[in-house]
């Protein structure tokens, strides 16, 4: 699996559709820590993509907030 990349967020148009894509990757982040936390199988590759995405999404919000 290759890191995401963020040429592929062309299918994000609008600032809610940027935080509710936000708002669900923190989530689950959330459950991959408290999974890891519970000594339960996690894939540690999964947390390095996430918060890429995650720091993605941010600055393509903040570029369309300014271009606003």
């Amino acid at each position: 699996m290759s890191l995401p990349r963020y040429n592929e967020l062309i299918t994000f148009k609008s600032i809610p559709d940027i935080d509710n894509e936000i708002f669900e990757l923190q989530k689950n982040l959330f459950n991959l820590r408290l999974k890891r936390l519970t000594k339960q199988n996690v894939k540690a590759h999964l947390f390095s993509h996430l918060k890429r995405r995650i720091a993605q999404l941010k600055f393509k919000r903040s570029v369309q907030l300014k271009g606003n």
